[in-house]
């Protein structure tokens, strides 16, 4: 039996369709032209396809948000061009960041059964009771398809991935190549994980050799517990795209996430500009001991699909409020704007509202149920 899917064109989110592609399982098989550092074929099962199929949010072959992006489409990007060759902004640190080890931490059990460390961009580790999960581990040089160009570290990871404890779980929110890394996948792999992700996800990782029974896919509203513990995963809605080709834009999901067990809910961003949706995640499962949103690799002409401070400090209160780490900068220059400055104007209007804050240093821990005083910006100190 044949299934059809259409391709959206390649724009961040054009929610349009090419009546030409065939998406189907059937032909996932087909070889495919093209150099293959910019495709990147997909191939889904029989079930993948029906749970895809299924699924309100797909529509034509293609994923979509629960209210069409508009803004990047109409604008493009030929306005940023300008801004790109011209600005004068100070994008990569000058001076090599400040990294703290966190071994000696981790040697130890969170006293309050909830402790986070920051490992660099969207990457923490987060010991939930006795269960670590470790979330879009991206350990790799660049965030990029290719090897020798792209996206660079700011910084070394603060520990390798043969230096991380046991690891329970690992939760990828989406497939862009700065929360899903090749090389640390497999690198992980080899430690008999299971891997959380959103749905259609499982089929790059099963592509990489991850065997399917290691993998949990879910659509938003979606719940799965991890076997053996209390902690349960949520994938909520996020207002985002996905793919990491020229050719499979949208082909899987993308997701916000909630974390809990029966002491504490966490909330983890992925990647999302402001939604309406975070009401509802909020009214369902807030408030939350701490909220881990996207602040950085934004744009005003990209605020369908990135928070940026202001929109992270509305989506927080909209979620309900409580202490706020923000995540994802520090590690990449993946914007127009200089690399602190979300930090900078977070911290400016955190204050203003009073909203607690943490922001630890790389490879910094912290417990959110200890009261503690506001730390140094760290990333000045240098």
């Amino acid at each position: 039996m044949k299934k059809k899917g259409n391709v959206a064109a390649a724009t961040p989110d054009a929610d349009t369709s090419d009546p030409g592609h065939d998406n189907s399982p059937e032909a996932a098989q087909r070889p495919r032209k093209g150099p293959a550092i910019i495709r990147s074929p997909l191939t889904f099962t029989g079930e993948q396809w029906e749970r895809m199929r299924a699924s309100q949010r797909f529509h034509q072959g293609r994923f979509r948000n629960s209210v069409p992006l508009n803004e990047i489409v109409r604008r493009g990007a030929l306005p940023l061009l300008g801004e790109y060759f011209f600005s004068r902004t100070e994008r990569v640190p000058k001076q090599p960041l400040p990294l703290e080890n966190p071994l000696v931490t981790w040697a130890t059990k969170p006293t309050t059964g909830l402790r986070i460390t920051w490992l660099g961009h969207s990457t923490m580790l987060i010991e939930l009771g006795h269960v670590r999960i470790l979330t879009d581990p991206v350990f790799g040089l660049r965030a990029s398809p290719l090897s020798f160009a792209g996206p660079k570290r700011f910084h070394p990871p603060p520990v390798s991935i043969a230096q991380l404890p046991k690891i329970d779980a690992v939760l990828i929110s989406h497939d862009h190549y700065d929360h899903l890394c090749y090389s640390s996948v497999l690198a992980l792999a080899q430690r008999d994980i299971p891997f959380i992700t959103s749905l259609g996800v499982g089929a790059r990782l099963t592509s990489w050799g991850i065997p399917a029974t290691r993998i949990s896919e879910l659509d938003w509203w979606e719940s799965r517990p991890l076997p053996g513990t209390e902690v349960h995963f949520t994938a909520a809605p996020a207002q985002h795209f996905s793919g990491r080709s020229f050719d499979d834009r949208n082909q899987t999901l993308w997701s916000s996430w909630v974390i809990r067990d029966d002491r504490h809910k966490l909330f983890f961003s992925g990647d999302t500009g402001l939604t309406d949706e975070f009401l509802q995640i909020g009214a369902k499962y807030g408030p939350f001991d701490l909220t881990m949103l996207e602040i950085g690799a934004w744009h005003p002409q990209w605020g369908d699909i990135h928070l940026g401070p202001e929109n992270a400090l509305k989506a927080h209160a909209m979620l309900g409020g409580g202490p706020l780490m923000p995540v994802h900068w520090g590690t990449f220059n993946l914007a127009l704007h200089a690399w602190d400055e979300p930090a900078e104007t977070l911290l400016r209007l955190a204050a203003a509202e009073n909203t607690p804050l943490f922001m630890p240093r790389l490879g910094g821990s912290f417990e959110p149920g200890q009261a503690r005083p506001p730390g140094p910006a760290w990333w000045r100190l240098r």
